[in-house]
């Protein structure tokens, strides 16, 4: 479950962007661990309520942090990071309703998706038509997704499926948004962060007291055992901390398009976290549909960046 996008910076030199790799990756594990973990301590009755506390922890760090930065955004700045962080709120139900009702293997590769559906919302927005070979690396991911979601047998996909693919086009529209809103494309990225994390964290709290949305915060915070705290502390303080400050620092001493690649792994770590430590299986046509997915979308990455550089 990855955190918001950070700015893009100059390429620095190769030996600092090849000591940058290992902490990306790391992050990019961590991501790909975030589903088994998320699906370790919420039920489709906690979700809100784990959402309110994993983000009250990491918030506060980041406002202070960052304190004299956000006191420099301006009116319209806030207004547009806000906005952003309406779609972010949007993006971590999607996905946390989402993966409680599938499993973290499927989360992770169906996810993934959002590497393909961005390049082709791009090109409706701006009317320009994609290569033939992004096009065919889209048909494989979708295929892909397919196959994945029937290992068992060909059956409607479950809920926690379709869930992750409304994700997947969720930040789909929150990259286009960071992208085309005018008052964010030159925002700080930890002050624009924290704002969209603080306006994700103000919907779940709304949403935490109002009825029938389950248990509150607090109710839950005092039910974990210790294995619960652990997975909670992992989600806020490694996929959240951690892994925005890897980021911030890799992106300063290497490329953005080196980051996003490392970061792409991101799918390949969910399904291998989930079938090594969650006992999860794909069955021959999930595996088949897995390998799919993971072509399909470094195919498709590949390809749109020769379409940028045409």
């Amino acid at each position: 479950m990855a955190a918001a996008p950070t700015a893009v910076r100059t390429p620095a030199p190769a030996r600092s962007a090849r000591y940058a790799d290992l902490p990306v990756l790391a992050a990019a594990a961590v991501w790909g661990s975030s589903y088994l973990a998320a699906k370790g301590i919420t039920t489709a009755q906690t979700v809100v309520a784990v959402l309110v506390l994993r983000f009250a922890i990491v918030l506060p760090v980041l406002a202070v942090v960052g304190r004299r930065r956000l006191r420099a955004l301006s009116v319209a700045q806030w207004r547009g990071a806000g906005l952003l962080g309406l779609v972010l709120s949007g993006i971590f139900l999607l996905e946390t309703y989402g993966v409680v009702h599938t499993s973290a293997t499927n989360a992770g590769l169906i996810i993934s998706l959002t590497m393909i559906f961005t390049p082709l919302a791009e090109a409706a927005v701006t009317r320009t038509a994609p290569s033939r070979g992004f096009l065919a690396a889209a048909g494989l991911s979708v295929l892909g997704v397919v196959l994945l979601t029937q290992g068992g047998g060909f059956t409607a996909p479950s809920l926690g499926d379709l869930l992750m693919l409304l994700a997947a086009l969720a930040r789909t529209a929150h990259v286009l948004l960071m992208a085309r809103v005018p008052a964010v494309r030159g925002a700080d990225a930890l002050s624009l962060t924290t704002v969209q994390l603080g306006a994700a964290t103000a919907v779940f709290a709304v949403l935490a007291a109002a009825p029938g949305t389950g248990p509150a915060p607090w109710s839950v915070a005092a039910g974990f055992g210790a294995g619960e705290w652990a997975g909670l502390l992992f989600l806020a303080v490694f996929c959240t901390l951690f892994a925005f400050a890897v980021q911030m620092w890799a992106v300063r001493r290497t490329s953005p398009s080196r980051v996003s690649l490392l970061l792409g792994t991101e799918p390949v770590w969910a399904a291998a976290v989930g079938i090594a430590l969650g006992g999860e299986r794909l069955g021959a046509l999930g595996l088949l549909g897995a390998v799919l997915v993971l072509a399909g979308t470094a195919w498709g990455r590949r390809a749109s960046g020769r379409d940028r550089t045409d």
